[in-house]
């Protein structure tokens, strides 16, 4: 049973405690009898749990040790409590306090329903402190491709009461709107309703297939490139500008993974993420010419709420930080 229907039967045994509490024949105003779901909305329910505590350890004394609560206060909510309900609960003497038999037979009665409250409480606010439920994830695709199917199966390994779902999105999406938990973006623009760290860093690269001979000039070399579809007439200017190269498209492509393969083809110099290549380099299938360093790629995991995130949004983050500790990423494939 899930904590919402746990919470809703056990309203529903408090209602049906009113409604057998009514026509029990227990003296009652016949206002109260007319309207009992508007005298019952109205009780404090305080009241009827003070009501239980006093008559379980068997006087005021007691019950305010127990409760912390003054002898003043409890006999006030008792006394409300038997005003609203129109009968009397507890009989008051110099040697104590005694139920009444409308007080005793309220007191069987309430003792489970309350009990069953007390239990779901404690049930969704457990249910709200452990990660579980569906995640959804929004994230770069190429990202997506090679890093989240390994980083899913190890955080679900991890939390087995989530169901993860990422969606592979290169445009920057509204998580309230289109109902994603959070985001991963890279080098994003800052957003006052959005919070996040960033886990991991990147940085460009020149690269080439071995063949490729690197030019050596202190002048501007022109080299054939292999360059996005975005690209722009610009300089590479290599390991703070000891090597200008100035690319010229010879192959463009939408994908980085097909930069990266047609640079291992011999089809040109290729700026490239780190990242991507990495294993290339230590084959020996590419050779690194430098690094462009006034480019660096930041990757952030985004979320809605610092205050309120959900644990399996909190956990979310902690996994992907803790899985790049040195804030380098390198990604297989």
């Amino acid at each position: 049973m899930s904590c919402n229907e746990y919470v809703m039967k056990s309203a529903s045994n408090l209602a049906a405690l009113r409604s057998r509490y009514l026509v029990a024949g227990i003296k009652r105003r016949r206002q109260y009898v007319d309207t009992p779901s508007q005298k019952w909305n109205a009780m404090n329910l305080n009241a009827l749990i003070d009501f239980t505590l006093v008559a379980a350890n068997g006087g005021l004394g007691k019950a305010s040790r127990a409760s912390g609560r003054s002898k003043a206060t409890l006999s006030r909510r008792i006394a409300e409590l038997e005003e609203q309900l129109g009968v009397r609960l507890i009989e008051r003497s110099a040697r104590g306090l005694r139920l009444t038999e409308a007080g005793q037979m309220l007191l069987d009665r309430a003792e489970g329903p309350l009990g069953e409250v007390t239990e779901a409480m404690t049930a969704a606010k457990e249910g709200v402190s452990i990660p579980r439920g569906r995640l959804r994830i929004a994230a770069p695709i190429l990202f997506s491709q090679l890093a989240m199917g390994r980083i899913g199966a190890d955080f679900c390994a991890a939390y087995p009461e989530i169901e993860l779902e990422v969606v592979a999105e290169d445009r920057v999406v509204d998580p309230v709107e289109e109902q994603f938990d959070a985001c991963i973006r890279v080098n994003p623009r800052p957003d006052s309703n959005l919070v996040g760290r960033c886990f991991a860093k990147d940085r460009l690269i020149v690269v080439a297939a071995p063949e490729i001979p690197k030019p050596t000039s202190d002048a501007i070399n022109p080299v054939s490139a292999i360059v996005a579809f975005n690209f722009q007439p610009t300089i590479w200017a290599v390991d703070g500008g000891a090597l200008k190269l100035e690319p010229v498209p010879r192959l463009k492509f939408s994908s980085f993974l097909m930069i990266r393969d047609a640079a291992i083809a011999g089809g040109g110099v290729a700026l490239i993420p780190q990242s991507i290549v990495w294993n290339n380099l230590a084959k020996g299938e590419l050779v690194q010419w430098g690094v462009v360093s006034d480019v660096e790629a930041e990757l952030w995991i985004l979320h809605t709420s610092r205050r309120l995130a959900a644990p399996k949004v909190r956990a979310f983050v902690d996994f992907m930080c803790a899985r790049y500790p040195d804030v380098s990423l390198v990604l297989e494939g």
